[in-house]
């Protein structure tokens, strides 16, 4: 499993981009996915929602369980992933490209976002 080098990670296991004009990609990483098992359902914050660091916003439903997603940063919901919500097996065949959950406008991190090298650690146990 390999983590991209640009990314920033949390300890409930989201993805964050780099932002571009203020505005970061928030996803869920390989490892998360491949623990939820098949994802049959996604219910993310809808756009305008204002979403807090590190409190849930929506939730992943699997064939396992159901699982809280957490925002790894503060802001405003400015996109959410349609063809997720359509298809949300994408979350497991391609949770850093086009299975990505939501976009926002950040206003506020958590202070603990780790590199791809300590969230590979950090995972690991």
């Amino acid at each position: 499993m390999s983590n991209p080098q640009q990314l920033r990670y949390s300890k409930e296991h989201e993805w964050l981009s780099a932002a571009e004009d203020g505005v970061s990609t928030v996803g869920i990483t390989e490892f998360a996915a491949n623990a939820l098992g098949d994802v049959v359902f996604a219910q993310l914050p809808a756009v305008g929602d204002d979403v807090t660091a590190g409190e849930s916003c929506g939730e992943l439903e699997s064939t396992k369980s159901v699982s809280d997603l957490y925002s790894p940063v503060s802001g405003e919901v400015t996109e959410i992933n349609q063809n997720v919500v359509d298809d949300p097996s994408l979350v497991n065949s391609a949770p850093f490209e086009g299975g990505w959950l939501f976009k926002v406008r950040v206003t506020g991190e958590q202070d603990e976002l780790l590199t791809a090298d300590e969230y590979a650690a950090f995972a690991a146990g």
